[in-house]
């Protein structure tokens, strides 16, 4: 019984040292260089495509779970993913392959933006 909750435990550990580790690096690249966080970002999602395109990334999805798969490079391994899964069906599906992987995190990104925008009022921080 105790393994159990021992085993549960050592997941979220291991989630949470792989997804700080992921965010202390990027906040080092903002402390240190001049790159935009829009740079940043687009950098972190290409590097977990290009980890998973050699299939890296995989490994580190299987060990952390949600600590790989939650940052912006997870982001990039589910498209690469994807288009990797779609192109052994031909070109067409190699296309759609990384919007079908993506569509459902996508799509709830995109709900709940409007819901918390019908919920709360914007305004500006000047105000």
């Amino acid at each position: 019984m105790f393994a159990e909750y021992w085993e549960i435990i050592f997941m979220f550990v291991k989630a949470f040292t792989v997804g700080g580790l992921i965010c202390v690096i990027a906040q080092i690249i903002i402390n240190y260089t001049d790159l935009t966080a829009g740079r940043i970002l687009v950098y972190f999602m290409l590097a977990g495509a290009v980890l998973q395109a050699f299939g890296l990334y995989q490994y580190l999805v299987d060990f952390a779970g949600a600590g790989a798969t939650v940052p912006i490079s997870g982001f990039g391994y589910l498209l690469a993913k994807g288009g990797m899964e779609g192109a052994k069906e031909g070109l067409f599906a190699a296309v759609t392959g990384p919007l079908m992987a993506a569509s459902a995190g996508v799509t709830a990104a995109v709900i709940f933006s409007f819901l918390v925008a019908v919920i709360f009022r914007s305004r500006s921080k000047y105000n």
